[in-house]
């Protein structure tokens, strides 16, 4: 089952990415955040209190609130990134962070993964940093960019950290999910409204009527972020951290095929070449488990 979790945690990444980065060329990339994760926060607040999710209360909670903190920061720089600079690019350098960080937690727990694992493990993540094609002898990307994309990379890895910390329950997940979105919102609106006062546009053109068009794909950005948080924590309380980290960050191969779907980016040989050893990767890991 850590398998499947992981995985399913990459396809919803790779499309929340590619939407987040999408929205983030229309509109400001604090108001992709608040808004998206204020929309997931109201349909969290519905799943805690239908399940009683809040008798799962506990210090353990205080994971959640850093990584409601954490998480904000990390996604403005990645979907700037996004808005500034290639999607190839900028997804496979920030799913690192969510590899090493995770696979450092796991190891200073003891966890040591078997001979086959660790061959998936590089393999995939070989495949992972391939699949965006990097532009070797092409134009290079801006330092503004790389910059943002690498932090944005330790915040989500210390995200999804803070996250498989923070519950050990279906139902504590479904709360310690709802508390991180709280503060994500917080931190988000906050940002956001000092950027305003500072001249920053925060609406598109067009004003709430044209952000009101942007809801539904706002909807699906921030559910689909948190549904992958919840599948992530899920695979690492059920297996190895090592395997979830490593599979779950395979959805740059989810952002590269989105993009050559909708936008009709075209795939070059060290992409084609990227995804294939990041699906042989993912079958020794899960052989492996």
């Amino acid at each position: 089952m850590t398998a499947v979790f992981a995985l399913a945690t990459s396809l919803l990444w790779g499309l929340a990415d590619f939407g987040g980065g999408l929205l983030t060329r229309r509109l400001h990339a604090l108001t992709v955040v608040v808004v998206s994760q204020t929309l997931a926060a109201l349909v969290l607040g519905a799943i805690v209190l239908a399940t009683g999710g809040w008798r799962e209360a506990g210090p353990q909670l205080w994971f959640a609130v850093a990584a409601g903190v954490v998480g904000p920061a990390a996604m403005l720089c990645f979907y700037r990134a996004l808005a500034l600079g290639p999607m190839g690019v900028v997804s496979p350098l920030g799913s690192i962070g969510t590899v090493l960080v995770p696979l450092g937690v796991g190891f200073v727990a003891g966890e040591r993964p078997g001979l086959l694992q660790a061959a998936g493990m590089v393999v995939a993540v070989i495949g992972v940093l391939l699949a965006g094609g990097p532009r070797v002898g092409g134009a290079s990307v801006a330092r503004q960019t790389v910059a943002l994309t690498l932090v944005s990379a330790l915040g989500f890895g210390a995200v999804m950290a803070l996250i498989a910390e923070a519950s050990t329950t279906l139902t504590g997940l479904f709360l310690a999910l709802f508390v991180q979105r709280l503060c994500n919102v917080a931190v988000g609106g906050a940002a956001l409204y000092v950027s305003v006062r500072r001249g920053t546009q925060a609406l598109p053109e067009g004003g709430i009527g044209a952000l009101r068009e942007t809801l539904p794909a706002l909807g699906f950005i921030g559910i689909a972020d948190v549904a992958a948080n919840g599948t992530y924590a899920l695979a690492a309380q059920n297996g190895p951290v090592t395997m979830a980290a490593v599979l779950a960050s395979l959805y740059p191969v989810v952002t590269a095929l989105a993009a050559l779907g909708v936008l009709k980016e075209r795939m070059r040989a060290i992409q084609t070449a990227g995804a294939s050893l990041a699906l042989v990767g993912t079958v020794l890991l899960a052989s492996g488990g």
